[in-house]
């Protein structure tokens, strides 16, 4: 493949589905050699055989951001196989609304350690390989609810607002090491995240919400994060917020 990311090495977590899923295959049409994690291998190994079909390179790595023993194998092993990191893109999380009173706290537990420690723990290991090749770019997945906050969304909330808050603390940390930070922030986006939601009530407010407007794709958010990653060098592209032109919230 031939394109603005040629030699260029991108690792996307949460790559089996989604916005992951899409996000990799268009790096891939860009030139970059892929690195795809995510839980579920047999829908890696379905993706990465989709990538090198169209000549792509890719590496498929079961991991469980979470697990920070996991996150530094599936950095060792880009490493080893490509030599070095070009993009980072922070996408695994969960979406388990419900309201505080009365929720299920594993639920909590469960967003938190995917949506803001993974995030951490990935940012974290590929920092020291970036700074030494002094360059680099980390793309974060938050959220329109990283922004605003709503009755029944209050710990997804607090896991996007920490999203920004690191995000923005990480920016100014490193620019002088010449890498750039990106935080893209959808709204309602068709993928599985509105399945997971395990509270009955929840679940049927978030089906009728999504139901309401025209949903973004999956690829739309992709193109966002490609347009912030083939800027030239000296262009940091900070923000992305891309709601449906329908969603008013």
């Amino acid at each position: 493949m031939t394109g603005k990311l040629n030699g260029k090495v991108a690792i996307v977590t949460g790559a089996s589905s989604g916005i992951g899923e899409a996000t990799a295959i268009a790096l891939a049409a860009e030139g970059a050699a892929i690195v795809i994690a995510a839980r579920r291998i047999d829908r890696l190994n379905d993706l990465a055989k989709r990538i090198t079909e169209k000549g792509g390179q890719v590496l498929s790595i079961t991991a469980d951001v979470s697990d920070e023993a996991q996150i530094s194998d599936l950095v060792q092993q880009t490493q080893t196989k490509f030599g070095k990191v070009d993009i980072l893109v922070n996408n695994a999380g969960v979406m388990l609304l419900g309201m505080i009173d009365g929720a299920n706290t594993e639920d909590w537990r469960r967003m938190l350690n995917l949506n803001v420690l993974g995030l951490m723990y990935a940012t974290h290991k590929v920092l020291p390989l970036m700074k030494a090749q002094g360059s680099g770019h980390i793309v974060n997945i938050s959220s329109v609810a990283g922004r605003v906050a709503n009755a029944g969304s209050g710990v997804y909330n607090a896991s996007k607002w920490a999203v920004g808050a690191f995000s923005e603390s990480l920016r100014k940390e490193v620019y002088q090491n010449n890498i750039r930070v990106t935080i893209i922030e959808p709204g309602l986006v068709a993928t599985e995240l509105p399945q997971h939601v395990t509270d009955p009530k929840a679940k049927e407010t978030t089906a009728n919400f999504y139901g309401s407007v025209k949903n973004l794709e999956s690829e739309d958010i992709a193109a966002a994060i490609v347009y912030a990653v083939t800027q030239p060098s000296h262009v940091n592209v900070n923000e992305i917020l891309i709601r449906p032109t329908e969603q008013e919230r």
